[in-house]
């Protein structure tokens, strides 16, 4: 039976390591877990992994001299693949190894039985495609990949299985890489089909692909089904691990961090503390500690700040004793502590402890990742725009953003950034250099799948907003009717976030001459803050007193009659609506 694995990567491994196969059968199990997005160790027909002497290590292998006539010979392909390896191994680099696998692929493929599937064809090209990852040039791993799956036909048994699994969820995580979080979506779950076929829907390999689909539905903010796939997670591994295991603690993070994006903080509790006695359990201070801030910022959800605080300082005394006082993970602490204490007005305590992560930041200890410093200033600047000191804070922003901007799969958090920026611009009155921001950001997101989130919608209504007060008026309308679109869908016509763009779009219609338009999309918006959302809204009165405006110019009465939905979309309308759930970190100001 196929060791078919999820390629779950750990928080702090590498973005790739290039693993070119050993010898060995295709069909022997394997349980361990690999660094994505390497492929799977599937075997090199090679009868050996000999490991380069020290001289070897300084001298490169020679490349042989072959002609395409040799591609012919079917012990060529695996030389060529040892080759590969061998240059990874002596460091002479990636693209030497990248020449051996093309070789190698094409000599597979020469070879290969004509009307039969050859694995060791799917298996080159894994290889190809993961040395082009290392390289950066994850658009020519892609083809590679896409080709790759093809090749298997899982009917023919648990080789060609585990060959389709490898590939797909291979695929899967170079979109991923690319930021394309819908597409890498659709690969893992065809890789998850594969392996139940293969294994049956009660294997423990199940349940660790199942957690890793759960964290990409996170990521992509589609938290009802991410919580469906860590149920299921949390039953498979409740039957196959001891009480208390890491599996469990791992699942019960995953459904807390869950639970809290759906505003459930005691069922998150609940499962952050029982992840906590695991970790505890198994001797695991420091990732206990790191679940005592995640209990910590539960807490401060649910305006237990004394408690918050206890947890806090609880993770940051085991911190700095296991790690070292200027460790990236003390600063995260402090920002923590540095939230908590501007939201009790203690703003003396909140710039001071800013400070202190800021100097942490400043000054990282080896093996600091720049996400990890970009994520960090991210939040304090946050604290500083709340504070009331926006120039400070853009300034963060500004540096997060050049810490982040060659990094590969970074194009939605980039996005976020930039759509900040936005804001403090036109907050500003710089309203050019945030029209800039926002289009920068919505690119991105339009780029990486985004285009029918919540989140997307909101950024529209800002850069109209923009637009607005640049007197690019029909720039507006077409961001406040995609942003109506979009919003519509997934929030709702009742959302504040639908309202507001209502109102803007209503407003732009006005500006346009437009007045019919205007005149139905503001009785409409008073029906519904009459029939669902109720009348104390300030801005029933505003809406009102501007319909009234309008009506008279336009010599009629208000019409009381329900006006449909449908009749407020425009027919002609053929932007496509997506859907994801809502990224709210950022809180945007609807205009």
């Amino acid at each position: 039976m196929p060791g078919l694995v999820s390629v779950k990567t750990p928080p702090d491994a590498s973005p790739l390591t290039i693993s070119v196969p050993e010898a060995g059968s295709v069909s022997e199990s394997r349980n361990s877990k690999f660094t994505s997005p390497t492929p799977k160790k599937t075997p090199s027909p090679s009868t050996s992994r000999s490991r380069p002497s020290p001289d070897r290590k300084k001298k490169s292998p020679e490349s042989p001299v072959l002609d395409e006539s040799s591609l012919d010979n079917p012990d060529l392909g695996p030389f060529l693949l040892k080759l590969a390896r061998d240059a990874i191994a002596s460091g002479d680099g990636p693209n030497k190894a990248l020449e051996y696998a093309l070789r190698a692929s094409k000599s597979f493929e020469r070879c290969a039985a004509e009307g039969e599937p050859s694995l060791d064809l799917a298996m080159s090209l894994h290889v190809v495609a993961a040395i082009y990852c290392s390289l950066g040039r994850f658009e020519e791993a892609i083809p590679v990949l896409e080709r790759a799956i093809g090749v298997p036909e899982v009917a023919r048994g648990a080789d060609h299985a585990l060959a389709a699994f490898s590939g797909h969820m291979q695929l899967g995580d170079t979109f991923s890489m690319l930021g394309q979080v819908e597409r890498s979506i659709q690969c893992y779950e065809e890789g998850l089909k594969i392996q139940i076929e293969a294994l049956g829907e009660t294997d423990p390999r199940v349940g660790e692909t199942c957690r890793y689909l759960a964290e990409a539905r996170v990521q992509a903010m589609q938290f009802d089904e991410a919580e469906s796939l860590c149920k299921k997670t949390l039953e498979i591994h409740s039957v196959h691990s001891e009480p208390a295991s890491l599996e469990e603690a791992a699942d019960r993070r995953l459904m807390a961090l869950i639970c809290e994006a759906k505003g459930d903080y005691e069922s998150a509790l609940e499962h952050l503390v029982l992840a906590s006695m695991a970790m505890i359990a198994n001797g695991l201070d420091n990732e206990a500690a790191a679940i005592d801030v995640s209990i910590g910022n539960i807490y401060l959800s649910l305006c237990r700040y004394d408690e918050a605080i206890f947890s806090y300082q609880k993770a940051l005394t085991v911190f700095k004793s296991s790690r070292g006082d200027n460790h990236p993970s003390v600063a995260s602490v402090f920002v923590r502590l540095a939230d908590l204490y501007y939201k009790t007005g203690k703003l003396r305590e909140s710039s001071s402890y800013c400070e202190n992560a800021l100097r942490i930041y400043a000054k990282p200890v080896p093996g600091t990742t720049a996400e990890e410093i970009a994520g960090g200033i991210t939040e304090i600047s946050a604290i500083y725009e709340s504070i009331n000191e926006p120039g400070e804070a853009l300034k963060l922003l500004q540096k997060a953003l050049k810490l982040l901007e060659d990094k590969p799969g970074q194009q939605s958090t980039i996005a976020g950034i930039e759509a900040r920026m936005g804001v403090m611009f036109y907050m500003a009155g710089r309203y050019g250099e945030a029209r800039s921001s926002f289009e920068s950001a919505v690119a991105k997101l339009r780029a990486s799948g985004e285009r029918k989130s919540p989140f997307f919608g909101v950024v529209l209504n800002q850069m109209g907003l923009a637009c607005v007060q640049l007197f690019k008026i029909d720039e507006a309308v077409e961001l406040f009717e995609e942003a109506r679109g979009i919003l519509e869908k997934e929030c709702g016509p009742c959302h504040p976030d639908t309202i507001g763009v209502y109102t803007n779009l209503a407003a732009t219609y006005d500006a346009m001459g437009r007045v019919e338009d205007a005149i139905e999309i503001l009785e409409y918006v008073l029906k519904l803050r009459e029939e669902q959302l109720g009348t104390a809204n300030p801005d029933f009165d505003d809406e009102k007193r501007r319909l009234a405006e309008l009506l008279k110019e336009a010599g009629k009465a208000r019409n009381r009659k329900a006006k449909s939905l449908q009749n407020l979309i425009d027919p002609n309308s053929k932007r496509t609506k997506k859907e994801t759930k809502r990224w709210s970190g950022l809180g945007f100001r609807i205009g």
